[in-house]
């Protein structure tokens, strides 16, 4: 099998000078990344080429986390705010575009639907996520479960290229390297009063907190100082912290059942990866 070098691949297509100083990139999915491309050379029933696969779909990704990073009501119109709002929305589709290209190029069209559908999929749960925000119908729990299937669902649409001795191995750990992701990236976008009130800590905060507090929350009249002061009084990061420490510890359990040790070998590395990634970030989340 080759090397896992998807993050490399991708800076092909990512790395701009452009995007680097005008705006930020939203994280890009490694952990889901390696499973499925450790799955697709180790369990595929149809050996496609699992680095092509692997390659256009973090594209994809990271095109659909590129969009839902643009924040509309951060800052008024004009300036360095209205720039790199644009060249999110520009940077997204020119990710999301290759995978159709690269596909196309390769003669694998059967993928390019398959991809296609589950973009189209994950455009309706996204919707029916923001209704349910907009109405303020949410639990922070039914919001977190919500967003891990968001961030399942393009890798989902490989699962009849699994093996079927594999497949529900597959399953169960693309659910909880998808948790992970997902926690992680609640964890850091806590740190931000903007990028939190679209989160699960805002979520958790209407639930826990007093009527005037939730009137604050309500009509996002948060300053930093205060958002921290909720944060800590309800415990967010705890939570947070806790839910990822279970997720990697269902992980492990995981890796305890498979018999294929190689296979155990290589997804032990991916987790092992994640966490340093998790400590160099410096999330609180580094200490799983």
């Amino acid at each position: 099998m080759k090397p896992y070098r998807i993050p490399q691949l991708a800076k092909t297509y990512t790395d701009y000078d452009m995007i680097q100083r005008h705006t930020d990139l939203p994280p890009f999915p490694d952990a889901r990344v390696s499973l499925l491309y450790i799955f697709l050379n180790h369990g595929a029933a149809r050996k496609p080429d699992a680095e092509l696969c692997s390659l256009v779909t973090a594209l994809v990704q990271l095109g659909l986390d590129t969009h839902e990073s643009i924040d509309l009501m951060a800052d008024p119109p004009g300036g360095d705010a209205m720039r790199s709002r644009q060249l999110k929305v520009l940077a997204g589709d020119y990710f999301s575009s290759w995978f159709y290209h690269i596909l196309a190029k390769s003669g694998e069209i059967g993928i390019v639907g398959s991809l296609s559908a589950a973009i189209a999929d994950f455009n309706v749960l996204k919707a029916q996520l923001y209704i349910k925000a907009k109405e303020m119908i949410l639990s922070a729990e039914a919001y977190l479960q919500a967003a891990v299937q968001l961030n399942m669902r393009l890798f989902l649409s490989f699962t009849p290229l699994i093996d079927r001795s594999l497949a529900e191995t597959w399953a169960n750990l693309l659910y909880e390297f998808s948790r992970c992701e997902t926690i992680a990236l609640e964890l850091k976008r806590g740190a931000s009063t903007a990028e939190a009130l679209h989160g699960y800590c805002f979520w958790h905060l209407l639930e826990a907190a007093n009527d005037e507090e939730r009137r604050q929350l309500r009509d996002r009249k948060l300053g930093p100082k205060d958002w921290k002061k909720l944060k800590m009084k309800y415990k967010c990061e705890s939570l947070l912290t806790d839910k990822l420490h279970q997720a990697m510890d269902s992980i492990q359990k995981l890796f305890q059942d498979l018999r294929d040790e190689s296979l155990a070998r290589e997804l032990r590395v991916t987790l092992d990866r994640f966490h340093l990634q998790l400590k160099m970030s410096g999330q609180a989340a580094g200490e799983a």
